[in-house]
C-alpha cells in the first residue's frame, strides 16, 4: 500500500493553465480556414471541456453535443492542430497559486498527477513549456487511454498505478466533466470557479468545495 498521504489530481485547460488565449487563437485560425467567422476569445472560453475534437465541433455547429458534418470538421480539425501545435503556450498561462499549492502538496507527502482531455501531442509540449512535467508522478492525456473524462477510468488508472486507495484520492477540475469523473469513480471532488465552467453551478451539481483561488485547495484538504 503506498504511503502517499493522498493522491491529489489536476485537469489541465482551465485548473492549472489558463490556455483559452491560445486556443481561441487556434479555432479562429481553423474556422477562417474553413470559411466560418471566428468565434473570439470569450465564445471560445465557453466550449473548452472536452478535449479538441468535441471543441470543434462545438465551434462548428455552435452547440455543445452537436456533430459537424465530418469532412468539414476533419478539415478543421486538422487545421486546428496545425495552429495551436505551435502555440500551445504563447499566451497560456499558470494560473496565480498553482506553483506554490503544488509544492506545499508535495511537501507534505501528496502525490500528484495531471488528468486531462487534452490530447497528448498538446499536453506533453505544454505542461514541458509551463515548466510542470516533473511535478506530477502520473500524467494522463485525453488518448491515453480507451476512454477520457467522464469516464473514471483514467482517475482509477492513476490511483492504481501510484498505489493510492480512492478514499484518499481527490479530483480537482473546473468543468463538470471533472466533476462528473470523480463522482463516477468514487473520490473526492475540488472545482475551481476560475476555469470553464460554461456557467454551470458546480456546487450545486455535487462538488465538495468550489474554490476562487489555487491556495484555497490547501484549506479545504486540512494544510
Amino acid at each position: 500500500m503506498s504511503e502517499h498521504a493522498g493522491l491529489a489530481l489536476f485537469d489541465l485547460d482551465g485548473t492549472l493553465v489558463d490556455s483559452a488565449p491560445d486556443i481561441a487563437d487556434a479555432v479562429d485560425i481553423a474556422l477562417g480556414a474553413c470559411g466560418r467567422a471566428p468565434l473570439g476569445e470569450a465564445t471560445v472560453r465557453g466550449l473548452i471541456g472536452n478535449g479538441a475534437v468535441r471543441l470543434m465541433h462545438r465551434a462548428l455547429t455552435g452547440t455543445r453535443d452537436g456533430d459537424a458534418e465530418p469532412a468539414l470538421h476533419a478539415r478543421a480539425y486538422q487545421h486546428f492542430v496545425d495552429a495551436y501545435q505551435p502555440r500551445v503556450f504563447s499566451r497560456t498561462r499558470v494560473f496565480p497559486g498553482v506553483e506554490h499549492v503544488l509544492t506545499r502538496l508535495a511537501a507534505a507527502g501528496w502525490a500528484l498527477g495531471c488528468v486531462t482531455n487534452k490530447p497528448a501531442r498538446f499536453t506533453t509540449p505544454l505542461l514541458a513549456a509551463a515548466g510542470l512535467t516533473q511535478r506530477f508522478a502520473v500524467t494522463l492525456s485525453g488518448d491515453s487511454l480507451p476512454t477520457k473524462k467522464p469516464d473514471p477510468a483514467p482517475l482509477l488508472h492513476a490511483a492504481e498505478t501510484l498505489d493510492v486507495p480512492l478514499a484518499r484520492v481527490v479530483m480537482v477540475g473546473d468543468s463538470v466533466t471533472d466533476l462528473r469523473a470523480a463522482q463516477n469513480a468514487g473520490v473526492r471532488a475540488i472545482c475551481v470557479s476560475f476555469g470553464y465552467h460554461a456557467g454551470v453551478d458546480l456546487k450545486a451539481e455535487g462538488a465538495e468545495a468550489v474554490i476562487g483561488e489555487m491556495h484555497e485547495l490547501l484549506g479545504v484538504l486540512g494544510l
